[in-house]
């Protein structure tokens, strides 16, 4: 290619300086939990150990509102 061609083709389609390839998927690699969800947060699944955790949990977000 000449000078002009490789001139006339960066008009046309531009420089691109980004990485180059695929696109990913940004939930691509991220862990899946369920420690969020209202019912584990709650202990309402079932679990003994969740219900536990819950039961420590709403004790430590009732100590300050006495």
């Amino acid at each position: 290619m000449s000078k002009e061609d490789d001139f006339q083709s960066i008009l046309e389609n531009g420089i691109s300086f980004g990485r180059g390839g695929e696109r990913r998927n940004p939930n691509e690699g991220k862990v899946k939990t369920k420690a969020k969800k209202k019912q584990y947060v709650t202990g309402a699944h079932g679990s003994g150990s969740a219900r536990q955790k819950a039961k420590y949990r709403e004790q430590r977000a009732n100590r300050r509102h006495k």
